[in-house]
Order: C-alpha cells, then structure tokens, then sequence
C-alpha cells in the first residue's frame, strides 16, 4: 500500500491528524519537521533564527528523502515543504497527496503563539499575521492544487478530519 502524505497550510492540522489517521490504519507515522529538528538537533524557528529558511530548505528535503524510505507511512509535511520541485516529485510517487485547507481567520485563530511559526514571526499584530497568512496562502495556491485530495477542515474537529481523509485515501 502507497504512503499518504498530508501537506497544507501552518495548523491546519496536519501533524494530528497524520498521528491519528496512522493510528487508525496501523501505519507509522512520520512528521517531516520532526525529521528535520530530530537531525539538526533544533526547533523550526531556530533554524530559521539562526540559519535561515534556505537551510531549513535543504534539511527539509533531505527529511522528505528520508520520509519516502518508509513503507506504508502516514507522513506530515510543513507547510512549505511543496514548494520545492523535487520534494513535490518524490511525495507524489510515494502515494496520495491529501492537502488540509482552512479559512486564512480560523488558521490565525489555532496558529496560537506565532513565535513558534517563523513565517509569521514578525508580524506582530493580529492582523499583520492575518495579511501575512492570506499573502503564504496566496502563493502556495498553485502547489497545494496540486494534491489528489483536499480537505477543508475549517469548523471541524481532529476526529471528522481523520475521518475525511481515511474515506478518501482508503477508497470509500
């Protein structure tokens, strides 16, 4: 059985739900930030922080290289991750592509601390991160099309996500 690999936007859900959407299917899971701060031995942010988001880049597919060895996983990736032309071709060869999607206000509403969302980071004011959420969105538009599903996950909970995304991915 292929891989299923979640990608979307920052909290729309797709590291719980790839946990959860495993759990269901008896798969492993794989978070590919996890990859990426289990290797370079750093968060995200500190990454970002202290390197730049070119470097993360790098860490990032050499994560989603690592990710696309495991058979069988339920794999998360961040929220960029598609952006760059060979981690779309290697996820895509590894299985479905399910991309959660959210309105750009109830992604500002979970995004909680921004601190922790370097892309964000240096929008201070609620609707500097609004705009800043609205602008990302705009841009990954075209590659977040390119997944075989979407999911909307605007006023749902976890549990109704999973759901969703198993219908479609199991063949319902």
């Amino acid at each position: 059985m292929p891989q299923v690999i979640l990608t979307g936007f920052m909290a729309t859900g797709k590291t719980e739900v790839g946990r959860r959407l495993a759990r269901r299917l008896g798969r492993p899971f794989i978070d590919v930030d996890g990859l990426v701060e289990a290797g370079a031995g750093r968060t995200v942010a500190g990454i970002f922080a202290t390197e730049g988001e070119a470097r993360f880049r790098e860490l990032e597919r050499a994560a989603v290289v690592e990710a696309c060895r495991v058979p069988d996983a339920v794999v998360a990736t961040g929220g960029g991750t598609m952006l760059d032309a060979e981690n779309r071709r290697r996820l895509a060869a590894a299985g479905p592509i399910v991309c959660l999607a959210a309105p750009p206000e109830e992604i500002l509403k979970r995004v909680g601390d921004a601190a922790r969302r370097p892309l964000l980071a240096n929008g201070t004011a609620g609707g500097d991160r609004l705009a800043r959420i609205r602008a990302l969105l705009d841009e990954r538009a075209p590659v977040y099309a390119l997944s075989t599903h979407t999911v909307d996950t605007g006023g749902l909970n976890v549990d109704q996500v999973v759901e969703r995304v198993h219908a479609l991915v199991a063949g319902r």
